[in-house]
């Protein structure tokens, strides 16, 4: 259970990283930065109660980080280069985050393990 708490809290600040740094130095749309970094703003929201092991965070948070993986197929699909590359990484963290926070839920569930890590 510790295991999949980390990897979801690390798939999380990763995720929140890299949207920050591919839209502001690495990738963006436009020179100079583009508004889509503002995508960053909702991964805010659960980011508390992700570090905290709320368990209530853990589960809605499973259906939000599916628009991140979407964005990331769909740009990793039609982008090319260093972008595409970012596109999959974002891929590979949404996954992360979303198979930890399930195992993290039903681990905690099945243990009887009161909220917070």
């Amino acid at each position: 259970m510790r295991a999949a708490y980390w990897t979801c809290n690390v798939c999380l600040l990763g995720l929140i990283a890299l949207c920050l740094a591919w839209e502001l130095w690495l990738a963006p749309l436009r020179p100079g930065g583009s508004w889509l970094v503002l995508k960053v703003l909702p991964l805010l929201v659960p980011l508390f109660g992700i570090l905290r092991g709320r368990m209530y965070t853990y589960k809605w948070m499973t259906m939000f980080v599916l628009l991140y993986f979407i964005e990331g197929v769909m740009r990793g699909w039609g982008d090319r280069g260093l972008s595409q590359q970012l596109a999959l990484l974002e891929v590979v963290l949404s996954c992360g985050l979303y198979v930890s926070a399930i195992l993290f839920v039903r681990r905690t569930r099945a243990a009887g393990t009161p909220q917070g890590v």
